[in-house]
């Protein structure tokens, strides 16, 4: 069985580059799944293939807007959640048993509504993380 070794680097070239000459190539290479800087340069130096990680920015702030929705939609459903099981609590006052009976077909709306979107914002988290 033979085994294969990967060939020394014994040569090096140095480069100098201004303040934002760097800060562009580093912009550059961390949009891309080379591991390391010297990776990156050799990648491109030698015209290799190399794998770019483009990300749409306006679709990022949609993402960053959803994901705080999300939270909100949570924070909201718990917050109804939680009256609701203290006022079933007082059910004993007739005031509040109206109430409650009024406001069921209230709460059942607001949790599939909420439910709904939480799914539609997980589907398009889902396909946003996939492209």
């Amino acid at each position: 069985m033979q085994i294969m070794s990967k060939e020394k680097r014994t040569r090096k070239v140095t480069v100098r580059f201004t303040q934002s000459e760097y800060e562009k190539l580093e912009d550059k290479f961390h949009t891309t799944t080379a591991p390391q800087l010297s990776h990156y340069l050799r990648t491109i130096l030698l015209e290799k293939p190399l794998t770019v990680n483009y990300r749409n920015e306006s679709l990022d702030a949609v993402m960053e807007e959803l994901i705080v929705l999300r939270q909100e939609l949570n924070a909201i459903g718990n917050n109804f959640n939680q009256a609701v099981k203290k006022l079933h609590t007082l059910r004993q006052i007739p005031d509040f048993r109206n109430w409650l009976i009024m406001n069921e077909n209230i709460k059942q709306q607001l949790v599939e509504q909420s439910t709904k979107i939480q799914q539609r914002i997980n589907q398009i988290s889902d396909k946003w993380l996939q492209g």
